[in-house]
């Protein structure tokens, strides 16, 4: 992402290089685990912590841009910042790949098919192995209780310090514990999927991976899935290849349960990406965000220029619009189901599901409805991932919100994320990120959103379909 870009994943393939290849490690280790873990949901990976090109672009002064109000300087360093990035992942996708050709993926150079369907013949729970995978001698498996205040710490500890950090070690993702257990704890989740290893001696977590419940719709099928998250080793640990191992023990894990398929995100190029997609960021506090190096003025901008370009409203502009309650569920429901059923890959949510991840949390989560004449008609929501602020004198903490669940009947796309954007500001968050899914294009540029460096590349393990654009994209992983 800019500062705040999902997807970076631990390598199995890279796990045990030598250490001056660590930080190339970190950025292959955990997606490679989404791979045999039946799923890599998505480790989140950073792109560069500077803001994107095009947020420049939109400060640009009038009299500097072209037609679609982009500087042909800005232009340039556009196209040669995409270029560098373009080089990185034709490398990463040029390296040997031995862990992903011994999994049920496509082949990185293989043609899209249109066959649509498992890869892998049909398995049993019975055929997959009781016993768990062999540790080095100085860790042990443990099952961790994310409803236990003192656990809940030690992963919030380990994920805080080992977890998603920017290429220029700016920024880090600070997952709350509050955030941990709204992700972990869907309705029908289970406790075995969340997974540590500990040190014996002291018993310190060092290691940690998660799975959660999904039913994804692809074209016409509808599976049971995996969503893998949270993959992360301790710093200290990675030449230990204990990711590798933490992949194949949630992999046997999963397998028990008779699941076999997963969906899950990464930033890096891997067998075989399913869909490609964007983050773009809309400033909402565009000074703070110049000032920790988030994003630059533009050419010839001031900040005074800056500010008044994104300035908001105070107060949102639709009528009708509330917070959602828990009235609301079944009328959300029905309004997020019935929207999603239009992208070739989307979720199946029950009234339950949307219950969980929709109804408001303080600091996690947050959803608005739009009444009209008494009855629930449009729908908005985003979540709180904020990241710690590395070596700053001023600012300790970036707050990000981020794109969630959108439907919009009665009223455009666009005029619904304007007051999305209001409300995320009235909660003070510093930024808006959105992927480039759905029908997000449709606000993007409208709202001065700017394009991010980092590509997030969607997987399906264990299952072909054709290549899907990213508008056909109808998930959110978190």
């Amino acid at each position: 992402m800019a500062a705040t870009e999902p997807q970076t994943v631990l390598d199995p393939e890279e796990d045990g290089e030598e250490e001056e290849e660590e930080g190339d490690e970190a950025r292959g280790e955990d997606a490679e685990a989404g791979g045999e873990a039946k799923a890599k949901k998505k480790k989140k990976k950073r792109s560069k912590a500077k803001s994107s090109s095009a947020t420049k672009d939109a400060e640009a002064p009038e009299d500097e841009r072209d037609g679609d109000g982009i500087s042909s300087q800005e232009q340039l360093l556009s196209i040669l910042r995409r270029s560098r990035i373009c080089e990185e992942s034709r490398r990463h996708v040029e390296r040997p790949h031995p862990f992903w050709d011994t999994q049920p993926v496509p082949s990185i150079g293989s043609e899209y098919g249109q066959d649509t369907g498992p890869i892998d013949e049909v398995k049993t729970p019975d055929e997959v192995r009781d016993e768990p995978y062999g540790l080095p001698d100085q860790f042990e498996w443990c099952t961790c209780n994310i409803d236990d205040d003192q656990e809940a710490r030690e992963i919030y500890t380990l994920l805080s310090e080992n977890y998603v950090e920017d290429d220029d070690s700016m920024f880090r993702f600070d997952y709350s514990v509050g955030f941990l257990r709204w992700a972990l704890k869907p309705p029908d989740y289970l406790r075995q999927w969340h997974l540590g290893v500990r040190v014996k001696t002291n018993c310190k977590l060092v290691g940690f991976i998660t799975g959660i419940p999904a039913c994804i719709q692809v074209y016409e099928s509808t599976t049971r899935m995996v969503e893998i998250n949270f993959l992360c080793v301790h710093k200290k640990l990675r030449s230990k290849r204990l990711a590798p191992v933490l992949i194949k023990e949630i992999t046997r894990r999963v397998n028990k349960e008779n699941v076999w398929q997963a969906v899950y995100t990464a930033g890096v190029v891997l067998p075989r990406p399913v869909s490609e997609c964007r983050y773009y960021h809309r400033s909402l506090n565009p000074k703070k965000l110049i000032e920790v190096g988030f994003s630059h003025l533009g050419p010839r901008m001031t900040m005074a220029r800056t500010i008044k370009l994104y300035k908001l409203p105070a107060v949102t502009q639709l009528p009708g619009m509330r917070k959602m309650e828990p009235r609301d569920v079944q009328r959300v429901a029905d309004l997020v189901t019935g929207y999603l059923k239009k992208f070739p890959l989307h979720p199946e949510f029950t009234a339950e599901e949307v219950g969980h991840w929709m109804l408001p949390r303080d600091g996690v989560v947050y959803s608005y409805v739009r009444e009209d004449g008494g009855e629930v008609k449009d729908v908005c929501s985003f979540y709180s991932l904020p990241s710690t602020i590395l070596g700053h004198e001023k600012y300790s903490l970036l707050k990000a919100a981020y794109s969630y669940w959108n439907v919009a009947t009665t009223v455009s796309l666009p005029e619904l994320m304007y007051d999305a954007l209001i409300l995320a500001k009235q909660h003070d968050f510093d930024v808006f990120n959105a992927l480039n899914v759905m029908e997000n294009d449709q606000f993007l540029k409208d709202l001065k959103f700017g394009i991010g460096d980092g590509f997030l590349q969607y997987y399906l393990y264990n299952w072909k379909c054709p290549k899907i654009e990213p508008c056909g994209i109808g998930l959110v992983l978190l």
